[in-house]
């Protein structure tokens, strides 16, 4: 039988990947640890993912760079000659690659202009989760780099960005709740009015009516409908809910054009406190 334990580590050192034992406090294996807790929660993101999606094979390339990352960090300065780029050291191309990755989602998602609020979806939320890590883990590299020269802490720094880059991604297409100025709030209202049957009809031209118009089913699939949970939502969280929002709830039945998107608006400010 293999066993896994091997009782070397019980005088509090661990061993290196070219030979030699740090202690299991040492900046090395600090950093380590919080690379390995990255790869850890990328796990949780592939799991979630459709098995053969572009996400699924995206963030399988990411776990498989950070065991190369990690070789690097691992290597006491004596044996950097043994590593080899891209297979145990983090190589220019490696970085490159996630910045390609960045520049693709830019231009093919809409990026948020305010604070995101995490927590769209659950594979949006654990991908913001993975980005802290790394942020954790670049920190502790960068202040204390395997060896001069080395690309370690900018590979993790591009990571996290374009972890945040998958994590907009994933917001349902694109759609995202931002914190927005009252007065944004109210003029996609009055924009979706006419000829929408009031607010039930907000379009997401600006990918965030839907769930700022209230919560429901609907705002998740991008229209606004006031709904009986929606009309009490406070307009600062814009968060969406699991209930279906029927406009009739919120006491806006029937109304239609210019008319309901006022009655709605009103609804929504009395619920408020009113108008700010």
């Amino acid at each position: 039988m293999v066993r896994i334990y091997t009782k070397t580590g019980d005088d509090g050192t661990t061993g290196l990947l070219y030979g030699g034992r740090v202690p299991k406090w040492s900046s090395a294996i600090e950093s380590n640890g919080a690379v390995d807790e990255s790869q850890a929660v990328l796990g949780l993101v592939r799991a979630e993912s459709e098995p053969g999606s572009e996400l699924h094979e995206l963030v399988t390339v990411l776990e498989r760079d950070l065991w190369v990352l990690m070789a690097e960090v691992a290597t006491a300065p004596e044996n950097r000659r043994k590593l080899t780029q891209g297979t145990s050291a983090v190589s220019a191309a490696m970085v490159e690659a996630l910045e390609a990755r960045v520049d693709d989602l830019m231009d093919r998602v809409e990026m948020p202009s305010a604070f995101v609020v995490p927590g769209e979806n659950r594979i949006s939320a654990l991908l913001d989760v993975a980005r802290t890590v790394v942020r954790r883990a670049e920190r502790l590299v960068a202040a204390s780099p395997p060896a001069p020269g080395s690309l370690a802490a900018q590979y993790l720094n591009r990571l996290s960005d374009l972890l945040w880059a998958m994590a907009r991604w994933q917001e349902n297409e694109g759609r995202m709740t931002v914190h927005r100025p009252r007065h944004e709030r109210r003029q996609a209202l009055d924009d979706a009015a006419p000829g929408s049957g009031g607010v039930a009809g907000v379009a997401v031209s600006d990918r965030v009516a839907g769930a700022e118009a209230g919560t429901g089913a609907a705002a998740k699939a991008g229209v606004g409908s006031v709904g009986a949970d929606g009309a009490g939502q406070p307009a600062e969280t814009g968060e969406t809910g699991e209930t279906d929002g029927a406009a009739e709830g919120a006491g806006v039945a029937g109304a239609a054009g210019p008319s309901g998107a006022r009655g709605a608006r009103d609804k929504v400010d009395d619920d408020n406190g009113g108008e700010q």
